[in-house]
């Protein structure tokens, strides 16, 4: 089984390098098998085709995107809407930043119209808008956030998260800032949490947060 698993790894590996460099369409199963250094037999064994594949990394990484988000939401009550989403930010940044390399290649294809990025939208995509407009109409609800139009905010939320994981070479070569290191995810973080005091916060709201987080 550990054979085996490692053989699944090298090709999952193998794959989204490819499709990073060469695209989905310009990348062969062949190529795939060649750069894992396995027979074209195992990615038949274990994903069908390049479709197959393609479904597994973007669902795989969705899958584990959504977990982040439903293990901070069960909090909602009792921590409340703004320290949520400041755990939302900072919880989300660290998962791109520990699978920067499918998340650049998933924000990629799911710019595509296509039968699986549609099936996509309809379960956690959805799933993601649900939740976040929870956390936005409590924290309107409580006063704690100011009137806000929810899927403008969701909008500038999820291009924030997402872009430094997307266009990693303009990050590098146009702006100087990488974002693989460890530096930039807690500098970016605070950068966010600062959006998020200016943009969406009541000013009293911030107040109460850290009057009871030193309490």
């Amino acid at each position: 089984m550990a054979i085996q698993s490692k053989t699944k790894d090298r090709i999952i590996d193998a794959a989204v390098a490819l499709f990073n460099t060469k695209g989905f369409n310009g990348t062969s199963v062949r190529d795939i098998s060649q750069k894992a250094k396995v027979n074209v037999a195992n990615i038949a064994y274990y994903f069908e085709n390049k479709e197959g594949l393609l479904e597994h990394l973007v669902t795989t990484f969705l899958e584990g995107y959504i977990q982040e988000v439903e293990a901070v939401i069960t909090d909602l009550e009792e921590k409340g809407p703004t320290e949520c989403l400041y755990k939302l930010i900072q919880s989300l940044l660290r998962y791109h930043h520990e699978h920067r390399h499918i998340a650049r290649f998933v924000y990629r294809e799911i710019s595509l119209d296509t039968v699986l990025i549609r099936e996509i939208m309809t379960t956690y995509l959805t799933k993601e808008k649900y939740y976040l407009k929870m956390v936005f109409e409590q924290g309107m609800k409580e006063k704690a956030f100011k009137k806000l139009n929810i899927p403008y905010v969701i909008l500038q939320l999820k291009g924030m998260l997402s872009m430094p994981y997307l266009h990693p070479q303009y990050l590098a070569e146009v702006l100087h800032v990488f974002s693989h290191e460890t530096f930039f995810i807690e500098q970016y973080t605070k950068e966010l949490e600062n959006w998020v005091h200016q943009v969406i916060l009541e000013p009293m709201s911030e107040r109460r947060l850290y009057v009871k987080m030193s309490s």
